[in-house]
C-alpha cells in the first residue's frame, strides 16, 4: 500500500475536517487568538474533545477538569489504535506507531481498518495528512474569519458545529438503542446540572465527565458487548 494511496483515500476525509474545523475556528476565536486556536487543532485531531475543552475554556475551567473530561471523551482512541495494530504489516515500529498515533480519528480508523492488504506506514501516513492539513487549515481559516466578520454572522456561522454533532449522533440512535438510551441520559444529567439548584454549583468541566462517565458506566452495565463468539447462533 503506497503513500498516493493514501492520500487519494483521505482527500474526502480532509475536504469534510475543513468544513467542521471552520466552525471550531470560528468558535474558538470568541474566546481566543486565532494563534492559539490553530494550535489546538494542530496538537489534537478530535472534535468531540476540542469542543468539550472550548467549553471548559469558556466556563474558566480547571486544567484537572479539561484533562479528565478530554481523557474520557477521547478514550476511545485508544481502543482503536489496539484494534489497528492488529492490522498494520510488519514493518509500522514502535516509533512510526506513536508517530501517526495523533493522526487516529473515526473516519481515518474506518478507512485503515477495512483495507484488504496490511497498512503500511507510507499508506498511513499519506490517508493522514489531508484530513490533518484540513483540519488544521480549517480551524485557522474560521478563527481568522471570526476575528473579521460581524457577530451576527460567525455566531451564525457556529451553529454549524452543533449541527454536526448532531448529524454524528442522530444516525447512531437510529440504529442501535444503547446508544439512544446513553444520549437520553446524557441530556437527563445535563438538564439537571442547568436547573437543579444544588447541582448548578457543579462546574461545567465536571459536569462534562460526569455526564458522559454515567451515561457510559450505565449503558456498559446494561448494554454489554457481545464477543463475536457468543453472538453466534
Amino acid at each position: 500500500m503506497k503513500f498516493s494511496n493514501g492520500v487519494i483515500d483521505g482527500f474526502p476525509i480532509g475536504i469534510g475536517y475543513f468544513a467542521v474545523s471552520f466552525s471550531f475556528g470560528i468558535a474558538g476565536s470568541k474566546i481566543l487568538s486565532w494563534p492559539l486556536v490553530t494550535l489546538i487543532s494542530m496538537t489534537n485531531l478530535t472534535s468531540a474533545g476540542q469542543f468539550a475543552g472550548l467549553q471548559i475554556m469558556q466556563a474558566a475551567g480547571t486544567l484537572i477538569e479539561m484533562v479528565i473530561a478530554t481523557f474520557f471523551i477521547n478514550l476511545r482512541y485508544s481502543l482503536m489504535a489496539i484494534s489497528l495494530s492488529q492490522k498494520v504489516s510488519p514493518s509500522f515500529g514502535t516509533f512510526k506507531r506513536l508517530f501517526l498515533s495523533i493522526g487516529i480519528t473515526d473516519e481515518i480508523y474506518a478507512l485503515a481498518i477495512g483495507a484488504k492488504e496490511r497498512v503500511t506506514p507510507a499508506y498511513f501516513f499519506g490517508l493522514t495528512v489531508l484530513p490533518y492539513l484540513g483540519w488544521s487549515l480549517g480551524t485557522l481559516s474560521g478563527a481568522i474569519a471570526g476575528e473579521i466578520l460581524p457577530n451576527i454572522l460567525t455566531n451564525a456561522l457556529g451553529v454549524a458545529l452543533y449541527g454536526m454533532f448532531v448529524a454524528i449522533v442522530v444516525p447512531q440512535m437510529k440504529a442501535h438503542l444503547p446508544t439512544c438510551i446513553a444520549v437520553a441520559i446524557s441530556i437527563a444529567l445535563s438538564c439537571a446540572f442547568n436547573f437543579i439548584p444544588l447541582l448548578k454549583n457543579v462546574s461545567t468541566g465536571f459536569a462534562i465527565i460526569i455526564c458522559a462517565v454515567v451515561a457510559s458506566l450505565i449503558c456498559a452495565k446494561f448494554f454489554p458487548i457481545q464477543k463475536a463468539e457468543e453472538a453466534k447462533p
